[in-house]
């Protein structure tokens, strides 16, 4: 080789390194990519299926079924009312934010009654009722009504604007529709108990009537009826 290519005995010796290596690197490679066995998966079986009854057809899974006989629960109870003694009832209208009828600790004063009640509206005139008396059991406070009289509590009357007198004291004094009880309206031409306590329930519903007017909206009363009761009552 040396004779025929001229070539020197270590560039010889270099050459045929390189092609040691070469052959070596092709040799680890086709060794590396050569085909290899695969084991096949193991055949996983599938559980039986169990039959369902024809009769168990749409049931729930066993577990979650109720028991039989058991229905929905029954509804709570009602609240029974506070029993007598325990607290006083005042009817609260007028101005205020959330009138109505209010049940409160016995010993309450108009103050908590206004309180309870969501407090008096802006502007609302508070002249003539003592924010500081106490409360009797069936008392009627109203705010800022017109026509509504004002002072405490009259023995045997129902209460106001902070304890308002009996509606009708005054023989031949117009009726007053915010103070006047089912008895008082009961007395006034063409109006029985029924019509009555329907004007006893609008005032309720309302906070109080602030114009002889409204009494039109009260069921039963028609124009003609309100003419003959218009000049006989005040709000």
């Amino acid at each position: 080789m040396q004779t025929r290519c001229g070539l020197e005995p270590r560039t010889l010796a270099a050459l045929a390194m390189v092609l040691v290596v070469a052959v070596g690197l092709a040799a680890g490679y086709f060794w590396t990519g050569r085909p290899e066995p695969v084991r096949a998966p193991e055949l996983v079986r599938a559980a039986p299926a169990t039959a369902v009854p024809a009769g168990r057809a749409g049931a729930e899974p066993e577990g979650r079924q109720e028991p039989r006989g058991v229905g929905p629960p029954p509804p709570a109870p009602p609240v029974s009312p506070a029993p007598s003694g325990a607290g006083v009832v005042v009817d609260v209208g007028g101005k205020v934010r959330r009138p109505g009828v209010l049940t409160l600790p016995a010993g309450s004063r108009v103050a908590d009654a206004l309180r309870a009640a969501g407090g008096v509206r802006s502007g609302a005139d508070l002249t003539g009722i003592n924010r500081a008396r106490v409360l009797s059991d069936g008392e009627q406070v109203l705010v800022d009504v017109p026509g509504a009289p004002v002072g405490g509590p009259v023995p045997g009357g129902g209460g106001g604007a902070g304890g308002t007198a009996g509606a009708g004291g005054v023989p031949g004094a117009p009726v007053s529709l915010n103070t006047a009880t089912v008895e008082q309206l009961d007395t006034l031409p063409g109006v029985g108990p029924v019509l009555a306590q329907h004007i006893i329930d609008h005032r309720t519903e309302h906070g109080g009537f602030r114009s002889v007017g409204e009494l039109r909206e009260v069921s039963g009363i028609g124009e003609r009826r309100f003419a003959d009761l218009e000049p006989l009552v005040r709000p």
